[in-house]
């Protein structure tokens, strides 16, 4: 019962903020410059979601840019691919594979 509790109340704290701006935002005009500048939030909201999990050491939390960092390797090669393809399955399913690859190479060469 708890739980159920806990995860209505998360529910409606993460609804009311949100809801509020939805409701305005169907009433009111918004200014062009507002939805221009809307446009960067994805990525910058995805850039500060992966660069600390691709760029950073997982244990110290330190800068990690050594070819062992296979989250880096696999991270560069899917931006590659993004950005040559355009195709976002194309881009999951290669940096995926790019991953799987070089840990398997790591762990082949360490071991």
């Amino acid at each position: 019962m708890n739980e159920f509790v806990l995860i209505a109340g998360m529910m409606l704290v993460t609804f009311i903020p949100r809801y509020g701006v939805m409701a305005l935002l169907g009433r009111i005009e918004m200014p062009g410059p507002v939805f221009r500048a809307l446009r960067f939030v994805p990525p910058a909201v995805l850039s500060a979601i992966i660069l600390p999990a691709v760029l950073l050491n997982s244990e110290d939390g330190r800068l990690d840019l050594a070819l062992t960092n296979s989250f880096l390797i696999a991270g560069i090669i899917a931006g590659l691919v993004a950005w040559r393809s355009k195709n976002l399955l194309l881009t999951i399913v290669v940096g995926m594979a790019a991953l799987w690859v070089w840990r398997w190479l790591l762990m082949s060469a360490g071991g």
